[in-house]
């Protein structure tokens, strides 16, 4: 085991006997919502894969350490705490050897996820391409974890403040499956449609299972997308959304805001204008997500 990683004695105890694990980021907690939602939202998620036969383990990283699986009291911390780092793969040696407390990005649960053995990740919306990309280079940094750590993950696809289109070629660059659960249209996080159709769809938790386990066992490294649509009653129109998104992007653009800044940014200006009506949606996504992540959890342990 991993001297940087410390193990809840409800995760250690389920990997030890084989039982599903569904891994959750930190960076909602710390940088997606505010308080109390935040921590109300991390407790009703943990719930949810818990009712739908996992265990839950949300990762972050404090004093030093990698910490897969939470207390209540922890979650508490993050959800008020000032100053967390939001990490990814290139903050977490920064993080850990200056003992800096930290909520994780995609990329850095998905690698201590890996790190510590589980091998089913749920998430809100990945990260991607930017919009300009080809003068900013912005691309993230979840798509380049996701060629080589083998995790399965779902979300509601790709944040719809993206270029949707650009990620998915990179997707596809980089031999990623890209699987939408129960539709042909791939969905963009707020919304069920996107304009472009998945390059996969299964149907059934027991499908996404087998699949992972035979890209797996195969020895195929790297993960598998599945982009799970936001449920009907709380999506809002792609069409809708995108006159938000283009107005966040030109007041992040007036502010000067770059870099990991830049999504938190947008997503909190989306939510301050649409009323809240966007935040109800990403919290609904990602529940929904749990509930598919654990189904997905506990089909792969029987196939395992």
């Amino acid at each position: 085991m991993n001297s940087f990683l410390v193990i809840h004695p409800e995760v250690q105890e389920a990997l030890a006997n084989n039982r599903p694990i569904v891994a959750l980021e930190s960076t909602i907690i710390s940088h997606g919502m505010p308080y109390p939602k935040n921590v109300e939202t991390a407790l009703a998620v943990e719930n949810v894969v818990r009712e739908n036969g996992a265990v839950p383990a949300t990762i972050a990283i404090m004093n030093g350490e990698c910490h897969v699986g939470l207390t209540k009291e922890q979650l508490q911390f993050f959800g008020n705490a000032k100053n967390v780092w939001k990490v990814s793969l290139r903050d977490m040696p920064y993080v850990i050897s200056q003992h800096l407390y930290g909520a994780t990005t995609v990329a850095a649960t998905m690698r201590i996820a890996a790190m510590a053995g589980i091998k089913v990740f749920v998430t809100g919306g990945i990260g991607g391409v930017h919009r300009g990309a080809e003068t900013s280079m912005d691309i993230s940094a979840d798509l380049t974890e996701m060629a080589q750590t083998s995790v399965a993950i779902v979300s509601a696809g790709v944040k719809s403040i993206l270029d949707i289109g650009l990620t998915l070629e990179y997707l596809e660059t980089k031999g990623i499956p890209v699987v939408t659960y129960g539709q042909d249209e791939f969905p963009s996080f707020y919304s069920r449609k996107s304009g472009f159709t998945s390059p996969l769809r299964l149907d059934a938790a027991k499908e996404i299972a087998a699949l992972l386990a035979a890209k797996l066992n195969m020895g195929l490294n790297g993960a598998v997308l599945i982009a799970n649509p936001v449920p009907a009653k709380y999506e809002i129109a792609a069409t809708e959304m995108e006159v938000h998104i283009q107005q966040a992007l030109n007041a992040a653009k007036e502010k000067n805001i770059t870099g990991k800044n830049v999504t938190p940014f947008l997503l909190q200006y989306i939510a301050e204008h649409t009323e809240g009506e966007s935040l109800e949606a990403n919290i609904a996504l990602i529940k929904h997500n749990a509930k598919v992540g654990a189904e997905v959890a506990v089909e792969y342990v029987g196939i395992k």
